[in-house]
């Protein structure tokens, strides 16, 4: 590793714990980094760049080709083994693969659950105020809330939320040995298989159902559905929860925004637009998405080569200052729907709009009814979980 092409991910200051690193702002355009297998890919933070080369055929997110930059050796060592899905697979394949699971997360259907999650999470606060305090808001209200939901979508039973949790987190986990984080990905698809195949004898209205539909038409194989299945539990839960208390602990750190969101929680347009500036503020994907060039491909007088990997960093995108001025400051006023949180292009996060709608629902929902809601501990005493593709909140302590 050289001054040239500093370690990645970088440590967050912590002083500043939701903004990228210093050393992601003060960079170039096109940079490289040094990742844990010792390679140096190529590092692009600005916003107008990853539009367009996230867009940009002449990268491929095909992690079985040589010099792919994994994020974890665990996927590295998994990666020539899993089948195509479409976090693995360019178009035409993954068009076709994404058709097979899109249908439950497309808007109409996400915006039909919104009852449900309100439910939800209305009955969450109930118990939590009817117990003792401080509480664990991680363990209260974060994990409970999408780890419902998704299951509920999925078709997956939430008493088994223990089991997967606890595995998603070593299998995707940057500290995880490789044979460890292979055989909690192992323990996932063997769970996941034995439903699929009860979902196949016997379905219901869930999505493991319909993909085992799929199974039966020869429209996916059984290995397929088994992993997209995987996949989608384990985003579908961990990405939220960790959203909910980060962005608990965000609004707390800043009265002024806290106080407006309380005071506009009945207001559909201004929770959805607070979210949208949440997303962008904490950017909790904190190790990049990751592609590999093709074909060679010019930028700011630069040449990416074919075969080189290529790291996008959200967060500098979503700080980047031509985009999104002041952008250390968290303003729920701000127009910041083009944020990059969810990534962008054909590969852009399948769940943001189940996501979204926990989160506006989360949002408009806690405060509002726990208007007097505080940390109870020290801000600087919350301590952060960066080991994973997302970061979030070991534990949360909280009063009211």
């Amino acid at each position: 590793m050289s001054d040239d092409a500093p370690y990645y991910p970088m440590t967050r200051e912590p002083s500043c714990p939701f903004a990228p690193a210093a050393a992601v702002r003060t960079m170039g355009p096109v940079g490289k980094v040094t990742i844990w297998d010792g390679s140096t890919p190529w590092f692009i933070t600005r916003h107008a760049d990853q539009r367009a080369l996230l867009n940009d055929a002449r990268l491929s997110i095909d992690e079985k080709r040589a010099g792919y930059p994994h994020m974890t050796p665990g996927r590295a060592a998994a990666a020539p083994h899993i089948p195509a899905v479409i976090t693995n697979t360019d178009p035409p394949e993954h068009t076709r693969l994404r058709r097979t699971v899109n249908g439950p997360f497309m808007v109409k259907r996400v915006e039909a659950l919104r009852p449900r999650i309100q439910e939800i999470i209305d009955s969450l606060v109930d118990d939590l105020l009817a117990g003792p305090h401080p509480t664990d808001l991680v363990q209260t209200i974060g994990l409970p809330v999408p780890t419902l939901v998704i299951t509920q979508i999925l078709g997956v039973p939430y008493a088994d939320h223990k089991f997967f949790q606890e595995a998603s987190h070593r299998a995707i986990s940057h500290d995880a040995d490789p044979s460890d984080a292979a055989a909690a990905g192992r323990g996932i698809g063997e769970y996941l298989g034995a439903l699929l195949t009860k979902k196949i004898d016997e379905p219901a209205d869930d999505v493991l159902s319909e993909m085992g539909a799929r199974v039966e038409a020869g429209e996916m194989t059984f290995a397929e559905a088994v992993t997209m299945g995987g996949a989608i539990l384990i985003a579908g839960h961990e990405t939220s929860a960790s959203m909910i208390s980060l962005g608990t602990l965000a609004l707390l750190h800043n009265p002024d925004q806290l106080a407006l969101l309380r005071e506009n929680s009945d207001d559909p347009k201004f929770v959805a637009n607070a979210t949208e500036e949440i997303l962008r503020y904490l950017t909790i994907v904190h190790s990049g998405i990751r592609r590999i060039a093709v074909e060679d491909i010019e930028l700011h007088g630069t040449v990416i080569r074919a075969g080189d990997g290529v790291v996008f960093e959200l967060a500098g995108a979503n700080y980047d200052p031509a985009e999104f001025p002041s952008p250390d400051r968290l303003d729920l006023r701000r127009a910041a729907r083009q944020h990059h949180a969810f990534g962008y292009g054909a590969h852009q996060c399948l769940g943001q709009s189940l996501a979204r709608v926990e989160l506006q629902v989360a949002y408009g929902t806690l405060y509002r009814r726990i208007p007097t809601l505080a940390l109870a501990v020290p801000f600087e005493e919350v301590e952060f979980a960066m080991e994973g593709v997302a970061y979030g909140l070991k534990s949360l302590p909280v009063t009211w």
